[in-house]
């Protein structure tokens, strides 16, 4: 096990900078978020500046997860918009193609633990076996062509997305029913929805268990707090991550904290290795 930090809490830094000053406080992880400043798909450069984030990484002795919740990196009018979920076939084919043409490949080029998504909201009023089905059907097409490139898929639930609890996760899980399909964590959403302890959830899912964020937040409200500043259990959580034999990457993620990116950066590896080695 180890610490990381996700990209997106560095938006006002360059990419280079951020990977520079996370190697340097001690950080063996980045969590990187391709976005309209950060390593963005859809320039013209892109395959250039991937492999030279492969070499800072390399130089750096880093590992790497692949992050894709960009605001709005695919709609700059709606945020995390359009979704695996969405009413219109060409708006999921356009979220899967990001996925897997961009991330996926991604993910092979960096040799990446692996590529986290969610399911995004559903803006229509379909029912929810039908916002299901959809999902599953993406999943299922995602997984199999990252399996034909070696790289695996960690779905996160996400408060406020169509699939935001662990109970959901496990029917998703069961359908898709793919080696490469499993499941990323974020503590505080655990908290958030009342999925707790945390320390059961990490023992019930750790053979599916390829990525973890972590943060503070409080019961119900989906806010990524400093560390100290909200309700988690953390010698909880560290417990729990021992007794799963986890021995990936807990990558730090406060986007909101972007303004003063550094001295977060700082704290929270204080703080994590005071409480988790």
């Amino acid at each position: 096990m180890f610490f990381g930090y996700n990209t997106n809490g560095f938006a006002h830094h360059r990419l280079g900078d951020c990977v520079g000053i996370l190697a340097d406080q001690g950080y063996r992880g980045i969590a990187l978020t391709p976005d309209v400043h950060h390593l963005n798909p859809f320039e013209p450069d892109f395959p250039a500046r991937m492999a030279e984030f492969a070499e800072m990484l390399a130089e750096k002795d880093l590992c790497c997860v692949v992050e894709t919740g960009a605001r709005f990196l695919l709609n700059a009018h709606f945020k995390h918009q359009p979704t695996l979920v969405s009413k219109m076939p060409d708006d999921r084919d356009d979220r899967f193609e990001f996925l897997s043409e961009d991330c996926v490949g991604l993910a092979k080029t960096l040799s990446a633990d692996c590529v986290s998504f969610w399911s995004g909201a559903a803006t229509d009023d379909a029912a929810p076996s039908e916002v299901m089905d959809r999902l599953v059907e993406q999943c299922v097409r995602l997984a199999d062509f990252a399996a034909a490139r070696g790289v695996k898929l960690a779905f996160e639930p996400e408060p406020g997305m169509f699939l935001d609890t662990m109970d959901k996760f496990a029917e998703l899980h069961g359908r898709v029913n793919r080696p490469n399909f499993g499941l990323t964590v974020d503590i505080g959403h655990l908290v958030c929805q009342g999925d707790v302890p945390v320390s059961d959830q990490l023992m019930k899912w750790k053979d599916w268990l390829w990525n973890v964020h972590i943060e503070d937040m409080r019961p119900g409200v989906h806010d990524h707090l400093m560390f100290g500043d909200g309700g988690v259990d953390f010698a909880d959580v560290f417990a729990g991550l021992r007794s799963a034999g986890y021995d990936r990457g807990v990558y730090v993620e406060l986007s909101r904290h972007s303004h003063d990116a550094v001295a977060t950066a700082r704290r929270s590896l204080e703080f994590l290795k005071a409480m988790g080695g």
